[in-house]
């Protein structure tokens, strides 16, 4: 999961997607193996709000960390290289490298504009198999 799934959890700006994440995490995670990178994590950790950040840390209090290292920072490079990702998205492309190198099954993100769609699929999976990781899929929790 990146961290839109998490932050939407608890934001009331959009009511829609806050409750399509909270019954998400009621129903479909307990079915999956879920994962949340040391990216993540850290991004949540850097919350100003600390009552907010607390919420965050109890949320993904027991869901398995994936660790950052030189093959996932090459990968993420690889990407920006492409043009898949603009440089100050790099952190995006730093999530899709984590769930490439660890295969995982499917990257969750609510960012739609830079992650959660076709044409960026389609470009990671063309570098994935250049690079010999297995494609990935990057999808919202609605499709899960």
């Amino acid at each position: 999961m990146d961290t839109s799934v998490i932050s939407a959890h608890f934001d009331p700006r959009a009511e829609e997607r806050q409750s399509a994440t909270k019954t998400f995490w009621r129903f479909t995670v307990p079915q999956f193996h879920c994962h949340i990178s040391e990216i993540t994590k850290s991004e949540l950790e850097a919350t100003k709000d600390d009552a907010l950040r607390r919420k965050f840390m109890s949320l993904i209090a027991d869901l398995p960390l994936l660790m950052m290292n030189d093959k996932i920072r090459d990968v993420a490079k690889f990407y920006l290289d492409a043009g898949i990702f603009p440089l100050r998205y790099s952190d995006d492309a730093l999530h899709v490298a984590t769930a490439s190198y660890y295969e995982i099954d499917f990257l969750l993100s609510w960012n739609f504009e830079h992650l959660a769609k076709v044409k960026t699929r389609r470009l990671v999976n063309l570098v994935n198999l250049q690079q010999g990781l297995r494609q990935i899929e990057i999808v919202s929790p609605l499709e899960l």
